[in-house]
C-alpha cells in the first residue's frame, strides 16, 4: 500500500520537510545529527552528519528560495543547501534559549520562527540569523510554532503547558491565549471513551494554519485534533475539536495542494494516519451564521435596539445548544459519523512525523515513524481504507 524509501538513515527519523515546486526535494533529520535529502522518487540526493551529533528536531524549506533548507538541532539552526550537502551554508548558534522543537518560515522567507524547551519563541531575521523578537508566555516546552498565512506579523505557537497562543509581532505580545484544558472544562466537554482509548490532558504538540489563514489545527496528548477560527481583528471567534486518534495526536497538517484549504493529515501513537475533510466541520464553517465577523455598529443605532439584538442572539445560541444536547442524546456516534475522517491508514507504528507532498504529481503524504525509513502514501481512496 506504501512505498519504502530506504537507506537514507541510520537513526530514527525525526522530521520531514518538502521543498515547494513540481521538482521540489525532500528532507529528513534524524537522530545523531542526520540529514538526508530525497528525489521525488525516493532516491538519495545526499547525506550529512551534523557536527555535534545533536538530534535533527526540526527541517523546513524556504518558500521564497528553494536552496535554503533550515534544520534545528540542539540550540542551533543551520541552512544548508540541498543539492550539495557538504556543510552548512550559515550557522545560527545559540538561535534557542535551549533545545529547539520546531522551525516555522513566513511566506516571503524573510524571518524564521524557532520553539525551545525554555517555552520561548524567538524571531531570526534572514539574511544573518540575528534575533529580532523574543516571545516569552509559555510555562512549559514550546512543542510547535506556525505563521500565519497571508498575515505577516500573525504567529501561533503550542506547547506542552497546554496553551495556544496567537502573537502579534508587532508589539511582541500575545493577541488571545487559549489553554486547551480550561476550554474542555468550561465547554462540559466529556468526550466518550472509545476502546483503547487513554485520557490525557491536552498537551499540545503540532499546530498548523490552513491556507485561508483562518483556521487552526492543534494535535494534542489527549488524541484530538483541536480547532480554532480566527475572525476579524485577529480575535478567537471558535474552538472545538475532533476525535482523531485512540492515543496522543502527534501531529495535523492542513494542506495546500488539495480541492480546498481545510483538508488535514493528523497522525498519532495509535500508528493511524487518517485524512480529513474539515470544511464542514461547526468551527471551520458554523451552521446557520450567515457571517463570521462582528457585524459594524451603525451610527445612531438605540441601545435599546443593540440589547434586543443581544437577547435574540442568545436565545438563538441556547436553542442551538438544546438542539445540539437533544442530537447528542439520540445519537452519541453522529459527529463521529458525519465528521470522521475521510481516509484512514494503518501505519501501525507510532507517527513522529507527517509531510504533505505532491509526488511526480501525485497528492501523497510521508511518514516518519521510530524506523530508519520513511513510509510514502498516496492521498487517493482507492489506496486507503475508506471510513464508509
Amino acid at each position: 500500500m506504501g512505498s519504502l524509501w530506504s537507506e537514507g538513515h541510520s537513526s530514527s527519523i525525526l522530521c520531514v520537510g518538502a521543498s515547494p515546486g513540481p521538482e521540489g526535494l525532500i528532507a529528513s533529520g534524524a537522530e545523531g545529527g542526520e540529514v538526508t535529502v530525497w528525489t521525488q522518487e525516493g532516491a538519495v540526493v545526499g547525506r550529512l552528519a551534523l557536527p555535534g551529533q545533536e538530534d535533527v528536531t526540526s527541517a523546513a524549506f524556504s518558500p521564497a528560495a528553494a536552496a535554503h533548507l533550515y534544520v534545528s538541532h540542539g540550540d542551533g539552526v543551520s541552512v544548508l543547501d540541498p543539492r550539495n550537502l557538504r556543510g552548512p551554508v550559515e550557522d545560527f548558534r545559540g538561535a534557542g534559549e535551549e533545545e529547539i522543537n520546531a522551525v516555522a518560515l513566513n511566506e516571503t522567507g524573510s524571518n524564521v520562527a524557532v520553539a525551545d524547551d525554555s517555552g520561548a519563541v524567538r524571531i531570526l531575521e534572514i539574511p544573518g540569523g540575528k534575533v529580532c523578537r523574543s516571545l516569552r508566555r509559555h510555562t512549559n516546552i514550546c512543542s510547535s510554532v506556525a505563521f500565519r498565512p497571508h498575515r505577516p506579523n500573525n504567529l501561533v505557537s503550542v506547547g506542552l503547558d497546554m496553551q495556544v497562543i496567537l502573537w502579534g509581532l508587532q508589539k511582541t505580545r500575545p493577541l488571545w491565549t487559549l489553554n486547551l484544558q480550561d476550554a474542555a472544562e468550561e465547554a462540559g466537554d466529556h468526550h466518550q471513551q472509545r476502546p483503547g482509548q487513554l485520557f490525557n490532558p491536552p498537551l499540545a504538540h503540532c499546530v498548523s494554519v490552513s491556507g485561508c489563514g483562518n483556521v487552526l489545527g492543534c494535535a494534542a496528548e489527549d488524541g484530538r485534533v483541536h480547532l480554532m477560527r480566527i475572525g476579524g481583528g485577529s480575535k478567537l471567534e471558535q474552538q472545538g475539536a475532533i476525535e482523531a486518534h485512540t492515543q496522543g495526536a502527534s501531529q495535523a497538517h492542513f494542506i495546500s495542494f488539495l480541492s480546498h484549504p481545510h483538508w488535514m493529515v493528523t497522525g498519532g501513537n495509535d500508528g493511524l494516519v487518517a485524512l480529513w475533510d474539515l470544511s464542514k466541520h461547526p468551527v471551520v464553517n458554523p451552521e446557520g451564521k450567515t457571517q463570521t465577523a462582528a457585524p459594524q455598529r451603525r451610527k445612531g443605532k438605540s441601545s435599546r435596539r443593540r440589547r434586543e439584538q443581544a437577547q435574540e442572539k442568545s436565545k438563538q445560541k441556547a436553542d442551538e445548544e438544546d438542539e445540539a444536547a437533544a442530537k447528542d442524546q439520540e445519537s452519541p456516534t453522529e459527529e463521529e459519523t458525519t465528521s470522521g475522517p475521510k481516509l484512514r491508514i494503518r501505519h501501525g507504528d507510532k507517527v513522529n512525523w507527517l509531510c504533505p507532498a505532491v509526488l511526480k504529481g501525485e497528492p501523497s503524504v510521508i511518514v516518519a515513524d521510530q524506523s530508519t525509513n520513511l513510509t510514502v502514501y498516496p492521498l487517493s481512496f482507492s489506496s486507503v481504507e475508506k471510513r464508509n
